[in-house]
């Protein structure tokens, strides 16, 4: 059984010290670069992000453990990763296009890519590849998939924020729109790897 420590360091960990777009190997840039513009799309895309991230990572988890391995099926994994991950997204854009079609325009053609957003298939194999399955209880994935999911949420709100300031003051001209926005995610990135140094436990 996991123990909370085990637990609350899987989380800390997923969140902040091994970040999935502002660790030490950084997953899903183009969205964080491309929908960080105003803090209403980047909270909509963090939040489908984070249902797509979670779900998949869970139902791969799920997959990988009682279909591809015991039926020595391993070499269909990425196929059937994708599906699992189209299929969710799929469930989120008709959502999204229902019930909030502000979120949906401003997200635009990020949100369909999030398909093939390396974050998320990134996450679904992390999960196979750590072999949870005689490692850690289904708890540990849970926590750790939907935390991974969450620190991709924080990136993209706190980047927002950062550029939302940005635009409200004078900036000189070479480094205007996108040489800032790389000088203020690295400034993000570096403080997040700062972190990674802190023990908690």
């Amino acid at each position: 059984m996991a123990t909370l420590t085990s637990v609350l360091g899987i989380a800390i960990a997923a969140l902040l010290t091994n970040n999935i777009i502002l660790g030490s190997t950084p997953l899903g840039v183009c969205p964080f670069l491309g929908v960080s513009k105003k803090t209403s799309s980047a909270v909509g895309m963090g939040v489908a992000v984070t249902f797509v991230i979670a779900v998949s990572s869970m139902l791969c988890y799920v997959i990988e453990t009682y279909l591809l391995v015991p039926y020595r099926l391993e070499y269909l994994q990425i196929i059937l990763f994708i599906l699992v991950i189209a299929s969710l997204v799929q469930v989120v854009e008709i959502v999204l296009k229902r019930f909030s079609p502000t979120i949906y325009n401003a997200m635009g053609i990020y949100l369909p890519l999030i398909t093939t957003n390396c974050a998320v298939l990134g996450t679904a194999q992390k999960v196979a590849m750590m072999n949870f399955a005689t490692t850690l209880p289904f708890l540990e994935v849970v926590v750790y998939s939907v935390f991974i999911g969450l620190g991709f949420l924080l990136a993209l709100v706190l980047m927002a924020g950062v550029r939302e300031k940005i635009a409200r003051v004078p900036i000189p001209k070479p480094f205007r729109g996108f040489p800032i926005a790389l000088l203020a995610a690295g400034l993000i990135a570096m403080a997040f790897i700062g972190i990674s140094g802190v023990t908690f436990f």
